[in-house]
């Protein structure tokens, strides 16, 4: 299928439309211009005649002379001969005498003449071409029958009027051509304007769907296209950013998955031919150890792929966030007691329940202990775990004293596949999951870190109403 031209649709439908609108007001125009002249010039006739007729019927009724000798002078010294001619026609019906001196011949025909004669009101018209010549005459029947003239007739030439109408209809021609060369050449400069900016989208769009987000658009005006090459540059700079960090999370979870791989496999071979009590329990133990971690990041994998195709399902009710908190705590207390590594809790007997799935929250406590852990300092690091209630919110933090992240990294860290530390393990989608379910609970999940100080990450989840049950008060585990 033919691709239509932005350009083309334009010229069909705009400038047709004006083009069909001009042609009307040339035509309308033309049409007024020469009715407007025709009936000067019929007026001017009326007018003359009228003159004529109202002279011949005075001196009828006030003169004993002849009536003839008053219309030869009239014809004579008719005043407006350069403009048009008066003619005495006989009563033979022939043109006897002219006010230009000179005598038609006899075979012209005077249609206006005849049409007099069948007119109750003794006057005839007629507007048309006569022996190649386009004119308009009247004639008036003489009512007196004592007269040798039996009308008197007015001709007035239409050529010089003709030459007007068609100079003024040239001109309405010119002016309309010039309105529409003015709207094709404004408007196809405007359609550029639109079409050549939106092919080269359409052309680095292209490039990006192939991968290639190293093109940018260049923006030349302060306008909607404009702001399209801005907002087209800000999506290939956020694609690029994905694709580096998709690319850096392919290599991650590779790394991620090969390595506890390599730990099990090594330690199954050792253990096969092991006969010391020793040696298998450390085996075992380094075994469970790296199962929980490749289960843990097949999780988050599986949670990642569920939140990006919309099947991430929450079982809400209410729930003791305390207990899930301790919970948490509890999983990693021996493994931060191996890593020299102390965990402080601060927190209440009590808090209001919300309404939550028991099993996300604590993951999300488990993602955000085991994050603190793997980024404290060895030797002396500290966690600090915290509990209170703010407003309408329970509110959790969780301070470590590590690495810290950097001001400029710390914008990112909860973005899918960000990793601002690529000498530390993990996946780097954990912590953006872990945002995601707080949010589809209602809460925010918040990061403040200094580098080299350590990082805090502070979780605040709505309170559940008062007329929902409240769960158990949950047993501590110290």
């Amino acid at each position: 299928m033919a691709k239509k031209s932005i350009t083309k649709r334009w010229l069909l439908n705009s400038v047709g439309a004006v083009a069909l609108i001009l042609v009307a007001v040339i035509v309308t125009g033309s049409i007024a211009v020469k009715n407007y002249y025709y009936s000067s010039a019929m007026q001017l006739l009326t007018s003359e005649m009228n003159g004529i007729s109202g002279a011949l019927s005075r001196y009828g009724r006030s003169s004993s002379g002849s009536l003839s000798d008053e219309i030869k002078q009239l014809v004579e010294g008719f005043e407006n001969k350069d403009r048009m001619e008066l003619m005495a026609i006989n009563g033979r019906g022939k043109v006897s005498l002219t006010s230009s001196g000179f005598s038609p011949s006899d075979n012209i025909g005077m249609p206006d003449y005849d049409e007099a004669k069948q007119q109750t009101n003794d006057t005839g018209f007629y507007n048309g071409r006569l022996n190649g010549e386009n004119i308009m005459a009247m004639t008036y029947i003489i009512s007196d029958t004592k007269s040798d003239y039996e009308a008197m007739r007015l001709v007035i030439s239409l050529e010089n009027i003709d030459k007007q109408i068609f100079y003024i209809v040239c001109l309405i021609c010119a002016g309309c051509a010039i309105i529409l060369l003015l709207v094709l050449f404004s408007g196809v400069y405007f359609i550029r304007s639109i079409v050549i900016p939106v092919r080269k989208i359409g052309d680095i769009a292209g490039k990006f769907a192939k991968g290639d987000f190293s093109v940018r658009i260049a923006k030349k005006h302060d306008d909607e296209i404009g702001e399209l090459c801005e907002t087209i540059n800000r999506m290939a700079d956020e694609l690029s950013a994905t694709e580096k960090m998709k690319n850096e999370f392919i290599s991650s979870v590779s790394h991620e998955l090969r390595t506890p791989l390599t730990a099990i496999k090594g330690w199954g071979e050792t253990l096969s031919d092991a006969d010391d009590p020793e040696t298998i329990r450390k085996g075992m133990r380094v075994i469970n150890s790296e199962t929980e971690r490749l289960a843990r990041m097949v999780e988050e994998l599986l949670d990642f792929s569920r939140l990006q195709s919309g099947k991430f399902k929450l079982d809400k009710e209410p729930m003791d966030i305390l207990a899930e908190l301790d919970e948490a705590v509890m999983i990693y207390t021996e493994k931060a007691k191996r890593e020299n590594i102390d965990i402080i809790c601060d927190e209440p007997e009590y808090l209001p329940p919300i309404i939550g799935d028991k099993s996300r929250i604590r993951q999300v406590f488990i993602n955000i202990i085991d994050n603190a852990i793997k980024y404290s300092q060895d030797n002396g690091g500290k966690i600090t775990v915290r509990a209170w209630q703010n407003s309408e919110f329970d509110c959790i933090s969780v301070a470590d004293t590590g690495v810290g992240i950097s001001a400029k990294d710390l914008p990112n860290v909860k973005k899918k596949f960000y990793k601002a530390n690529h000498s530390r393990r993990g996946s780097g989608i954990g912590l953006g999951v872990a945002d995601e379910i707080i949010s589809m609970h209602g809460g925010t999940l918040e990061i403040s870190s200094v580098q080299g100080e350590g990082t805090t990450v502070k979780i605040s989840l709505p309170i559940a109403p008062k007329k929902q049950n409240k769960p158990q008060n949950h047993t501590r585990k110290d």
